[in-house]
């Protein structure tokens, strides 16, 4: 399957909540009803002025989805030039290792295109400032940041990086 093929396939932030009627769905739910983003950000969302196409790979039990996933439905709040369709992990492994040249699909992974599916970059996982914690901080460090990312507490972090990718 193509790129658009598999963009088309996917479904809405709605669908993909609703694929839980318990914990995940609430917690997922939870964090999107918190983010709350600097109005300095929301004036860079407000600014796109473009299409944005954004794939995601992402499943509703996983931690780090339950987190960013909300980030990008939060944003298409703000823009509705931002367009975003999910896809499960399982079953598009193949495609995700081949586009991302990786062994291993992580999700959630976010893939931004323009209105033509041109390539505009990538977000898989965790924002930078949690990957530079993890891999240079000393383990109470990463231990608090780890328990702050989970509750969300970094949401401008993960939206800087997205930002910087399509802006």
């Amino acid at each position: 399957m193509d790129i658009k093929g598999l963009y088309n396939s996917g479904i809405s932030f709605e669908d993909f909540v609703n694929r839980d009627s318990d914990t995940y769905r609430e917690k997922t739910l939870e964090i999107y009803r918190n983010i709350e983003f600097n109005p300095s950000l929301i004036d860079r969302i407000k600014e796109i002025n473009k299409k944005i196409k954004v794939l995601i790979c992402a499943e509703i039990w996983c931690p780090d989805c339950m987190i960013n996933v909300p980030i990008i439905e939060k944003m298409r709040t703000y823009n509705r030039n931002i367009e975003i369709s999910i896809v499960k992990r399982d079953g598009n492994e193949e495609f995700f290792k081949a586009y991302l040249k990786t062994d291993v699909v992580k999700i959630p992974t976010f893939i931004f295109f323009d209105k033509n599916c041109n390539e505009l970059g990538s977000f898989v996982e965790h924002p930078k400032k949690i990957k530079n914690i993890v891999a240079f901080g000393n383990q109470p460090n990463i231990i608090v940041a780890k328990r702050k990312y989970k509750k969300g507490e970094y949401a401008e972090e993960t939206l800087k990086d997205i930002l910087d990718i399509i802006l």
